[in-house]
């Protein structure tokens, strides 16, 4: 009996590991979009999780235009995701230059104000060109389960693990070892002395809202697949959640962000299965909303600057 019990609590805590990663890795790619701003500007961009939103709603309406075609899968997949991509580049340098760079030199509450009141207008842009139902996402992925350490794991699940570690790898090359990254984390240093520098600091900033506005794009596409439906609204609950993670994390630190975002997605997954279960779903997967903000609100009150604290060196 103790080895059924055993068994059954390893296969447990491997499935709820493997759904706290899935869900972690799209926190990281959100939080990280957040975190990038944040170093460089010192902007919490509310704004970024309807990004997220735009990119799954521009992904999905793509590949339901190419669902009729003899395209395989990962191509109406690709496609999609280049679609969803495009327009968030677009629209993310777009809402810097009308919305955020001339307040550049305002007073902190102003830029904040401003990305709320952009949050907004593109929940409702979105409301009227998909509406407030839900929308389904394609049925594009043949489901399929594989069985490890005793529990299941998708190959949904598998791809956005995959897909987050090359896009976290990619990105840390690009700020580490480029010229771009170079120019970035000197902007985020001093713009002052980065433009003294010869740095064009306004086109920097303008990769960055690029960078992250793809990240946020890839993220959107990957819950459209994970969760089968979307909706205009999904960007705020997912944007509040990644800005959670990276403030656990230590919000301007690149390396926080990776480790907030995986850290959140696990804490929401173990206390939704644990806790769930004890208080016979009263306290479950339906409120697992309650602990990300439990997690927020400790760590704003024993550990402001976040786990790794915040990098006033190289922010980015």
């Amino acid at each position: 009996v103790g080895a059924v019990v055993l068994s059954d609590f390893q296969a447990q805590f491997t499935s709820l590991t493997f759904g706290g990663l899935s869900l972690g890795f799209i926190y990281v790619l959100i939080a990280l979009g957040y975190t990038m701003v944040y170093g460089i500007l010192g902007l919490i961009n509310f704004a970024h999780g309807e990004m997220v939103m735009i990119g799954a709603m521009v992904a999905t309406a793509a590949i339901s235009a190419l669902t009729a075609t003899p395209l395989p899968s990962p191509i109406m997949l690709l496609i999609g995701a280049l679609a969803g991509i495009s327009v968030c580049m677009i629209l993310g340098v777009g809402i810097e230059r009308i919305a955020y760079r001339p307040l550049r030199g305002a007073p902190k509450l102003s830029p904040l104000i401003t990305a709320i009141g952009v949050s907004i207008v593109l929940q409702n842009t979105a409301m009227m060109i998909w509406g407030k139902q839900y929308i389904p996402f394609p049925s594009v992925i043949t489901l399929e389960q594989f069985h490890l350490f005793g529990a299941s794991i998708s190959n949904i699940q598998i791809a956005i693990m995959l897909v987050s570690c090359i896009t976290m790898f990619l990105l840390y090359f690009l700020v580490h070892k480029t010229k771009i990254g170079i120019a970035m984390r000197a902007t985020a240093s001093s713009i002052e002395i980065a433009q003294l520098m010869g740095i064009h600091t306004n086109k920097i900033i303008s990769t960055t809202f690029l960078i992250g506005s793809a990240l946020a794009a890839i993220a959107g596409l990957m819950i459209g697949a994970y969760y089968g439906i979307i909706h205009y609204y999904m960007g705020f609950m997912l944007g509040l959640k990644a800005f959670t993670a990276a403030v656990l994390g230590g919000i301007g630190n690149l390396f926080g962000a990776m480790l907030g975002g995986l850290l959140l997605g696990i804490i929401e997954s173990m206390a939704a299965g644990y806790i769930g279960t004890i208080t016979h779903g009263f306290l479950g997967s339906h409120y697992q909303d309650i602990f990300a903000f439990i997690v927020l609100i400790l760590v704003l009150m024993f550990r402001p600057s976040g786990l790794l604290g915040a990098n006033h060196h190289e922010k980015v």
